[in-house]
């Protein structure tokens, strides 16, 4: 393997990667954490002549917590999201998803920006991130495009990142005391396990109980992780009640089997799809029935 590369840069900080990957172009991979890049490698699926090491760059490591607006660095790991008190005290289900992702080796090596830039439909930070409404911020030596990630993704392992771009941070607005976001997942067996489905869920509920707004992202449930637009219409303006519970969960049945329909694993994920959404959603209201409690006695 480390025959077929022929330069590996050390980037000292961002303006040296923006000039290699100028100059490099399509012969150029950048690794940070290298957790799949290094088994690509491996496994013949890629051999780039260069390699640009960034994983040393403080400045696009770092989670910024502004007023209204969460920041993360795109070398950030899955252990700093899951050990920084942002998302352990105001977001825990981005944290909760950053525990999930492989064994502790690999969280203190994985980063959310490979994770996105790898775009597997199985990537367990996605659909948290897609139900945030999160933006990706890239950056090349000409210029910096701003993008929302649900159109970022194109399909599998595909991205809208040019060669000449570095993913530099992720962007998303913090939650209102009236919002809440949940995180379910589904695997063969416990944190090692790639996800067989993952379901993220942000809701806004008014005092009478309406649903005034909703986000819905899956990932393992398409060739790529991906907003559910149509079910989240479909739950907007509605009364939370059970009966809204049952008539979602046969409307996300009735899409994973035309979604799935010829694949071995769609009998299995027409019914699972149901109970991971009851899960996450239910841990989007408990989160905003936490942010209410805490805004009424922060006074």
């Amino acid at each position: 393997m480390r025959d077929l590369v022929q330069n590996v840069y050390q980037a000292k900080d961002t303006d040296s990667i923006l000039n290699l990957l100028d100059q490099y172009q399509d012969e150029a991979k950048i690794v940070a954490g290298g957790t799949d890049l290094i088994i690509q490698m491996r496994e013949g699926n890629v051999s780039p002549p260069v390699l640009i090491d960034i994983s040393s760059i403080l400045e696009i490591r770092e989670i910024k917590e502004e007023k209204n607006t969460i920041e993360l660095g795109s070398t950030a790991t899955f252990t700093d999201i899951e050990k920084h008190v942002f998302f352990n005290h105001s977001l825990s289900a981005i944290a909760k998803a950053a525990r999930s992702i492989g064994s502790p080796q690999i969280r203190n090596r994985a980063t959310v920006g490979g994770n996105i830039c790898n775009a597997s439909p199985a990537a367990d930070m996605l659909p948290p991130l897609l139900a945030m409404d999160a933006m990706v911020v890239l950056k090349s030596k000409q210029q910096t495009r701003v993008l929302p990630l649900s159109e970022f993704i194109t399909g599998k392992e595909e991205t809208l990142l040019k060669s000449n771009e570095l993913l530099e941070k992720i962007r998303f607005q913090k939650l209102n005391p009236n919002e809440g976001l949940g995180f379910s997942k589904l695997g063969v067996r416990n944190a090692l396990a790639i996800a067989r489905l993952s379901l993220a869920v942000y809701v806004e509920w008014d005092e009478n109980d309406m649903c005034q707004n909703v986000r819905i992202a899956s990932g393992a449930l398409g060739i790529k992780a991906q907003r559910e637009w149509d079910v989240e219409r479909f739950m907007k303006g509605k009364c939370l009640n059970n009966s809204l519970f049952a008539e979602v969960a046969a409307f996300l049945e009735e899409s994973t089997m035309k979604r799935l329909a010829g694949r071995s694993t769609m009998n299995f994920k027409r019914y699972a799809v149901q109970g991971v959404f009851k899960q996450a959603l239910d841990e989007a209201l408990e989160d905003m029935e936490r942010r209410m409690i805490y805004e009424k006695g922060s006074f």
